[in-house]
């Protein structure tokens, strides 16, 4: 029997996940892989917007804001929002709302990497 363990986690954007993907797939042809693994790796082409090291880049200076959470931050990176509905629509969950102050830095850090 073979026995799998989850030896660390890591929030990943979009993009560090197609960075990865594709890493797997260069020596192989993509046929050899499951429909799942193709179907995700078709949405992550589809979806991400950056390079790995862009998505974290702004992932990193986002968490230097004082109301973002990580996790939050790497949505924002994953949809690069580009307006303030769009970011208060990412913020909905949450028990707080930004003030226009806050939703304007969001989008000035977000505008810098489109």
């Amino acid at each position: 029997m073979i026995v799998k363990t989850v030896l660390a986690e890591e929030n990943l954007t979009l993009s560090e996940v197609k960075e990865i993907f594709l890493e797997l797939t260069t020596p192989r042809s993509e046929e050899e892989f499951t429909y799942e693994f193709r179907r995700a790796l078709d949405h992550v082409k589809t979806f991400s917007k950056l390079t790995g090291s862009q998505a974290r880049q702004l992932v990193n200076e986002l968490k230097n804001l004082e109301k973002m959470k990580e996790e939050i931050a790497i949505r924002i990176a994953d949809i690069m929002p580009l307006s303030k509905d769009e970011v208060r629509s990412i913020y909905a969950k949450e028990r707080f709302s930004l003030t226009e102050e806050e939703l304007n830095e969001i989008l000035d850090i977000v505008a810098r990497f489109c």
